[in-house]
C-alpha cells in the first residue's frame, strides 16, 4: 500500500475511531441507567418493607396506613404500584420519540411474567412483575439513544431498566443531509408491584 492509499484511507479511518469511541460511551451510559434503575427499584422496595415492619409492629393498622398514604399514592402514580400501565408506556414513548427529534419508534410487548430478580428483592406482601418491552428506531447521532433514554424516563410513566441496546451502522443511499445514520435496538423490562391479598393472592 503506497503513500496515497494510506492517505485516502486516513478520514474514513478516523470516522470509524469516533463512531466507535461514540459507541462505547453510549453502551456505557446505558450500562448506568440500568444501574440506577435497579438502585430506584431498591429503595421503593425499602420503602415498602419498612412501612410493612411498622404495621406490623404498631398492630395499629389503621394509623400506619395513614401515617404512609402519601408514599404508597406517589408510589402508584408513578406506575410502579398496580396494574401494568401499557398505555401509559406508550404515550411515553411517544412524548420522548418527539422531544429528541427522533424519527419514530417501531415497539414489542411481550407477556406480563414474574419479576426475574423478585427473589433476591424480598418484595414482602407484594408480587413483583415484568413485562419486556422491545425498540427498533432510526438516530441521527450515537448521542441520541442517550437522549431517548432520558426522555422516557423523565415522563415517570413506570419503573424500567435497560437490559441492553444494539447499534448498527445504516447504509447511506442518496445524499439527504438529514436522515438517520444508525439504527438502534434495544431491550427494556417494565416492572410493577401487586399488592397481596390476605389469602396471598393478587386482588
Amino acid at each position: 500500500m503506497n503513500a496515497d492509499q494510506l492517505k485516502a484511507l486516513r478520514g474514513p479511518l478516523i470516522l470509524l475511531v469516533a463512531v466507535i469511541a461514540v459507541a462505547v460511551a453510549a453502551i456505557y451510559h446505558t450500562h448506568q441507567l440500568r444501574l440506577q434503575a435497579q438502585v430506584a427499584l431498591t429503595q421503593q422496595q425499602n420503602l415498602l418493607r419498612d412501612a410493612q415492619a411498622r404495621m406490623r409492629r404498631s398492630g395499629e393498622e389503621e394509623t400506619i396506613i395513614t401515617q404512609y398514604a402519601d408514599q404508597y399514592r406517589r408510589l402508584q402514580n408513578s406506575g410502579f404500584i398496580g396494574d401494568e400501565q401499557r398505555i401509559n408506556w406508550l404515550d411515553a414513548l411517544r412524548l420522548a420519540n418527539e422531544r429528541t427529534d427522533l424519527f419514530g419508534v417501531n415497539y414489542g410487548i411481550g407477556a406480563q411474567q414474574p419479576y426475574s430478580y423478585a427473589a433476591e428483592l424480598n418484595p414482602g406482601q407484594f408480587t413483583l412483575r415484568q413485562s419486556v418491552m422491545k425498540l427498533d428506531f432510526k438516530l441521527l447521532h450515537e448521542i441520541d439513544l442517550l437522549r431517548f433514554l432520558d426522555a422516557l424516563r423523565a415522563q415517570n410513566n413506570g419503573l424500567f431498566q435497560v437490559d441492553q441496546c444494539a447499534l448498527r451502522r445504516t447504509d447511506i443511499t442518496d445524499a439527504v443531509r438529514y436522515q438517520p445514520n444508525i439504527t438502534a435496538n434495544c431491550q427494556l423490562t417494565w416492572i410493577t408491584a401487586t399488592p397481596e391479598t390476605a389469602t396471598g393472592r393478587r386482588p
